[in-house]
């Protein structure tokens, strides 16, 4: 019996690893997003975290006024009322009233502004990057060219996949349906390192489109005849995605954007290989993907099996 005990807890041990691999493997393809999910995206840069960051500051302040604003309004209706107070006071004003009401939503949107500047130019400030990406918006998908010397002018449109394109593409991917997921999954992904600050240039070639990547912290304008600058540098590898976010025409909503964040060194093949031909390198990249989940499941079983 105690045999047959342990085999079972093996058993269960290694089942819920796996089953932790393939959680840690969809976190990691799902770009900050979950079913149901409410609220910001996960971060995943630094200008998110300060996003993040600002969201919940604000969030405080307005609960804590509005709790005030609710306990004022309990306070006048149950004090003041007629069967309360029938003989209600002629006080025309209040000094110390009308100093405080005017003084304290002063403070409270100076103590908003400061790191609300601070964010938008930390936003808009390039730091010294190490790669350049220029996209630009068509009507309706996106257009992307590496425009550094070493990358030797990589490009490619990227195209939102269609529904009965979804599952030839999860098979020769290797990977499920789900993690192609529907309205986002592109035919191209944009391919950049992990760990690295990459600049991207943004532009239109007809109407205004906007480039936003929310996992990233990144939305600007993409307008035509104008080169605008964004930045970003991710720290966790996987696929995260953005989507057009200006009204842009009949298909605006179907022009996602796709950013793949890779290692340094499949980074290194990937653009080695795409200087010639971007489907084979897409190719190897995504085997190389699949071959280095395989040994982290491998690896995560063998050590819970332990």
């Amino acid at each position: 019996m105690k045999a047959i005990f342990k085999r079972l807890m093996g058993a269960a041990t290694g089942a819920a690893a796996l089953a932790g691999s393939a959680g840690a493997v969809m976190a990691e393809t799902s770009g900050g997003m979950s079913p149901w999910q409410l609220g910001l995206q996960g971060s995943v840069t630094e200008v998110m975290d300060d996003i993040h960051w600002f969201n919940g500051m604000t969030l405080g302040i307005i609960t804590v006024i509005t709790l005030f604003v609710l306990a004022l309004l309990i306070i006048v209706m149950t004090r003041f009322n007629s069967k309360a107070n029938p003989s209600p006071s002629r006080t025309s004003h209040n000094t110390l009233i009308e100093v405080v009401w005017t003084v304290a939503p002063i403070l409270i949107l100076v103590v908003i502004a400061v790191p609300s500047f601070r964010l938008l130019y930390k936003q808009i400030e390039l730091p010294e990057y190490e790669m350049t990406i220029k996209a630009t918006g068509y009507q309706w998908y996106w257009g992307y060219e590496y425009t550094d010397e070493a990358l030797d002018g990589i490009s490619f449109d990227s195209i939102m996949l269609k529904d009965d394109e979804r599952q030839d593409v999860a098979t020769a991917r290797g990977v499920s349906l789900s993690e192609v997921p529907r309205l986002l999954a592109v035919d191209y992904d944009v391919v950049v390192p992990v760990d690295t600050t990459i600049r991207v240039q943004v532009t239109a070639a007809d109407v205004i489109h906007a480039f936003a990547m929310p996992a990233f912290g990144v939305k600007v304008d993409a307008v035509p005849g104008r080169l605008n600058e964004t930045w970003f540098r991710a720290r966790e590898t996987g696929i995260y995605y953005g989507q057009c976010s200006e009204l842009c025409g009949k298909d605006h909503a179907f022009m996602p954007i796709a950013v793949r964040v890779v290692s340094r060194e499949q980074f290194d093949a990937w653009a080695e290989a795409a200087k010639d031909d971007v489907d084979t390198a897409n190719e190897q990249l995504m085997a190389a993907i699949a071959a280095e989940r395989k040994t982290a499941a491998a690896t995560d079983i063998t050590v819970a099996a332990r």
